[in-house]
């Protein structure tokens, strides 16, 4: 069985973000980008299925900039076999990532899907959905825990109320919480390995999808700052600011 996985390149997450002055986006310039700690949990679940004997090839992917090789090769480093990157300088947009990442399955036919359950940086937490809607097959999203048996998989997913068991027919689509695992440090031996491994460049134009916005970004900007506290001398100061002042009672 293969297991598909994509990767996305964000800003680090150590890394305080700045918006632009002209409010268009978040500055990435000489800002330290690295994969996406969701996706680095689904390459680490991928590469574990495969030792397990449950997988036999773990192909990463990722679209976007030519930039994407560096965190295509971490995820190889990881254990990745091989990797393919979509390159384009468009804006891509979820709906348009779950299309590219549509027809690579239907040219690669894996038995799984494994991804991220969101991205840090837009925290859109739609890919996968639309992924799964995209190719009519059963999903599973925010997966603390996954295990495949046979034909089906058995995952364990993070709910509002707790912890829900599924099972669910490969082939599927599966998203990852951050319970699911620990990622491996990455050695020396393994980044040095990972160089040598295939890395595949295709468009968006060669699998025919067209990645053209559909949404509109109008203006980006900071939250507003959060203002300085008070002491009050006692209860029946509090009570009187928060109905007089606060009104919140």
């Amino acid at each position: 069985m293969k297991v598909l996985v994509p990767v996305k390149r964000v800003v680090d997450y150590n890394v305080k973000v700045r918006v632009k002055s002209d409010g268009t986006g978040v500055d990435i310039a000489n800002v330290k980008m690295s994969m996406n700690p969701f996706d680095e949990i689904a390459v680490e679940e991928a590469v574990r299925l495969k030792e397990k004997g449950a997988a036999t090839e773990v192909i990463a992917v990722s679209c976007g900039v030519t930039q994407c090789q560096e965190t295509l090769r971490t995820a190889m480093a990881i254990g990745a076999d091989r990797a393919i990157l979509v390159e384009s300088t468009d804006e891509l947009q979820p709906l348009a990532v779950a299309k590219l990442l549509a027809a690579l399955v239907k040219k690669e036919s894996p038995g799984l899907v494994i991804l991220g359950k969101q991205a840090i940086d837009d925290d859109c937490n739609q890919t996968g959905q639309m992924l799964a809607a995209l190719l009519d097959r059963p999903q599973a999203t925010f997966a603390s825990k996954v295990e495949v048996e046979g034909d089906a998989a058995r995952v364990t997913r993070e709910i509002d109320g707790g912890l829900e068991t599924i099972s669910i027919k490969l082939p599927a689509v599966v998203t990852t919480d951050l319970r699911l695992n620990e990622p491996r440090y990455v050695t020396l031996p393994n980044i040095m390995k990972a160089k040598k491994k295939p890395l595949e460049v295709v468009k968006p134009a060669d699998l025919g999808v067209d990645v053209a916005p559909r949404l509109k970004t109008l203006k980006v900007a900071e939250p507003p700052k959060r203002g300085a506290g008070i002491k009050v001398p006692d209860v029946a100061t509090l009570v009187d600011k928060l109905k007089n002042e606060a009104k919140v009672i």
